[in-house]
């Protein structure tokens, strides 16, 4: 596994012109592995969009390395760097404790009557979307640390809602939708290590696609 970063090109309104919505940055994405494309077998890639110091990057995580020129496509011309991401899985264990971003979309399914597949429906407050994360935690093979809770904490969880908003999403057929995302920062502690493994090379959530269910972690120091 490979995780990729780009800065994007946001000063170069004519080269950016195109990321309108999320559908143009899957495209630029998937793009940027022309290997794939030439040989019909196209992988699952996990990506987010960061801003670190009023900086804006495109993350990318993938089994293969992407085509440096093909990243940059949108990007400042030599930022894009790939590194090993399975030295930094081999490192993690059961019991560490962890700083991690997440982005997300918090969404539950709700049936139809008729139908087989729900309607799905995205929880919209800030104390739901917390509930999201905690409720997906172990089964995702984590736990979100807890302290006790002072002024800047809620509900004694080290964590929080660092960011929302509601990107476009261009669908086919000229439809056009709102997707609700959401970036959480806090601590972790690894519970179960292949479950939690899997939640970062596999990802959190749903619209995986669009930028959702990109989980990093750094150990805590």
């Amino acid at each position: 596994m490979y995780l990729s970063r780009v800065e994007i090109d946001t000063q170069n309104r004519q080269k950016i012109k195109e990321l309108t919505h999320l559908g143009a940055y899957h495209n630029w994405v998937e793009q940027s592995f022309p290997d794939e494309i030439t040989q019909g077998d196209r992988k699952r890639h996990l990506w987010r969009l960061d801003q670190l110091a009023s900086k804006n990057y495109l993350l990318v995580l993938s089994e293969n390395k992407p085509d440096a020129g093909q990243l940059e496509k949108y990007g400042v011309s030599g930022t894009a760097t790939t590194k090993s991401y399975d030295q930094l899985l081999d490192t993690i264990k059961t019991g560490d404790t962890m700083r991690f971003r997440l982005t997300a979309n918090p969404s539950y399914a709700a049936p139809r009557p008729g139908q087989k597949r729900g309607q799905v429906y995205p929880y919209v407050t800030i104390a739901q979307q917390r509930q999201w994360l905690n409720k997906k935690a172990q089964k995702a093979g984590f736990k979100l640390v807890w302290q006790q809770p002072s002024i800047d904490e809620m509900d004694g969880f080290v964590f929080d809602v660092v960011s929302r908003d509601y990107p476009t999403l261009h669908r086919k057929a000229g439809r056009s939708v709102r997707l609700s995302r959401v970036v959480f920062e806090g601590l972790l502690q690894v519970q179960d290590l292949t479950a939690f493994k899997a939640t970062l090379v596999e990802g959190l959530g749903r619209e995986k696609a669009f930028g959702m269910g990109l989980m990093t972690v750094i150990p805590k120091v």
